[in-house]
């Protein structure tokens, strides 16, 4: 693909997928990691001496960081993962069985749709529910889908696709009326929207530490409602109750089974510390600022399809297109290679979103904002798009740019 024409900048690198993860971290993260490597640190939770109880100070710390931000008032209620994924599947394997029936949307990420899909060949009913012709989530095709033995509603808080924000709140309304579980993934608007889980009266919510809490990655949590009786995932050594061979059922440790990560810990409650100086409040309108400045560029420009949201009402920081006539890989090459601009390219690990909106089985280009980029960032990336759109537009006439 011939490239010469046009004038690029490939200097200087623009992030634009923090919707995959956050860079950069805040230098905080660096320096509580680095130190709680090199300092003397035991094993969380096994023993009584002095450096077992500063090892699980870290953890607890970082713990009850989150659970501020949360606006939980019982930093126990929340279990730590690896990652978003595994808090999913832990609520997803620890409340259906084979028999049960289960609700999600049709934009969900695979960290929700493999682990149903799983259990739909073994028994477990799934039914999906979409959007109305106005862009509003369906709430009544949701309350029509409840069956007697629908035993949880899972769905993700914003889409990693699409930018679209689900009425979480209204639906939580639903699902406690009608006595159901119901599991948020939240890995696309925690750290970038405020999450008031209790509040909401959500059951659980999944979080990764990766992305908007700008943390690092290899750790998550699960946010588990105090009555809520949910199954381990996983089994084992816990520093808690040790005369029994049977797992704990108090939270967080019959869900933390195993050495916890520390350093993870650590580098979380800095990043934690980091939106709590900012003020997520500030974050979230900064990021909306420039999602929005991002649409108006892009749908400004011929030959450009954006992939928006049709309904009123908070976006995450997260919107897809594409350029007529190119692939999105081509675009995402281009984009990285002549003008610095990180993008992800392709179906998202969301082919369901895909399929909703047109767009599978080529997928999009996704620009995935962050609290660090700029408005100058910002416009640098839509003129980069401007130029490449505007490329195509020439090649596909077959004259010279």
């Amino acid at each position: 693909m011939k490239r010469s024409t046009m004038a690029g900048n490939a200097h200087k690198l623009i992030y634009l997928d923090h919707a995959a993860t956050s860079w950069p971290k805040p230098a905080g993260v660096e320096r509580a990691m680095l130190g709680a490597l090199t300092q003397p640190l035991g094993n969380p939770g096994r023993s009584g001496h002095r450096l077992s109880i500063a090892a699980a100070e870290v953890v607890e710390g970082a713990r009850s960081a989150l659970a501020c931000l949360l606006s939980l008032p019982d930093p126990s209620r929340i279990a730590f993962t690896k990652n978003a994924t595994e808090a999913l599947n832990l609520g997803i394997f620890g409340l259906l069985e084979p028999g049960d029936h289960v609700i999600t949307s049709n934009l969900e990420h695979n960290a929700t749709m493999r682990p149903l899909r799983h259990l739909e060949q073994r028994g477990v009913a799934l039914s999906l529910i979409g959007f109305r012709a106005d862009g509003q989530f369906d709430l009544e095709a949701l309350a029509g889908a409840i069956r007697p033995n629908t035993r949880l509603i899972t769905t993700l808080h914003g889409s990693n696709v699409t930018g679209s924000v689900l009425p979480v709140e209204e639906i939580c309304v639903e699902a406690r009326r009608r006595n159901i579980p119901y599991l948020i993934d939240a890995s696309q608007t925690a750290g970038s929207q405020p999450l008031v889980p209790q509040a909401w009266g959500a059951d659980l919510v999944a979080i990764t530490g990766h992305k908007g809490l700008l943390g690092p990655s290899g750790i998550g949590a699960l946010y588990v409602r105090e009555g809520l009786d949910l199954n381990p995932l996983i089994r084992g050594g816990t520093g808690s109750a040790s005369e029994r061979e049977q797992q704990p059922r108090f939270m967080p440790d019959c869900f933390e089974s195993g050495t916890q990560n520390i350093l993870g810990a650590a580098g979380l409650k800095a990043a934690l510390d980091h939106i709590s100086a900012i003020g997520i409040d500030a974050i979230a309108r900064h990021e909306s600022t420039l999602r929005q400045r991002t649409q108006c560029g892009l749908q400004s420009i011929p030959g450009v399809t954006v992939y928006e949201p049709r309904q009123d009402g908070p976006r995450c920081s997260t919107l897809s297109f594409n350029i007529d006539t190119l692939s999105c890989s081509d675009v995402g090459l281009l984009l990285d290679q002549k003008f610095g601009v990180m993008s992800r390219v392709g179906l998202h690990c969301a082919p369901a979103a895909h399929q909703a909106i047109g767009t599978y089985p080529a997928g999009t280009v996704r620009f995935g904002i962050g609290y660090s980029n700029t408005v100058a960032e910002i416009d640098s990336a839509v003129d980069a798009v401007r130029q490449i759109a505007r490329w195509a537009s020439h090649h596909r006439r077959g004259s010279a740019p």
